[in-house]
């Protein structure tokens, strides 16, 4: 009896591959997207959008992250989200932001209408 031997790298990026979701837009920072978010409460499970700008990418194939914050009651809230997650429903892109740089950590400090980013042109 021969026994097939697979190369564990091998092996983890074919089932890496298929937890790939298909239908995800292109993303950037400062763009507004609403994330729907698959919630468990009790033996009870549905569906709630958070919607919000894009702070930052990471991106890492299966590993893909966006970091999104809206403001909440006056309080800033940020969420991370991996893309590929199945706790992920969809995500679909409200509108594209004008943003100069990687990581838009200065809307932090920002409130209000200071807080909002131009829309790109196209």
């Amino acid at each position: 009896m021969s026994v097939i031997t697979i190369p564990m790298n091998d092996l983890v990026n074919t089932l890496a591959r298929e937890q790939l979701k298909a239908d995800l837009p292109e993303v950037r920072p400062g763009d507004t997207v609403r994330v729907s978010v698959r919630v468990v409460e009790g033996n009870r499970e549905r569906l709630q959008n958070f919607e919000g700008v894009v702070l930052r990418v990471r991106n890492g194939g299966l590993d893909r992250q966006i970091t999104v914050r809206r403001i909440a009651s006056g309080i800033g809230v940020e969420r991370t989200f991996l893309m590929h997650s199945p706790r992920v429903e969809k995500i679909e892109l409200v509108k594209h932001g004008h943003a100069r740089r990687a990581a838009l950590y200065f809307l932090r400090d920002r409130v209000g209408k200071a807080a909002t980013l131009r829309e790109k042109r196209r």
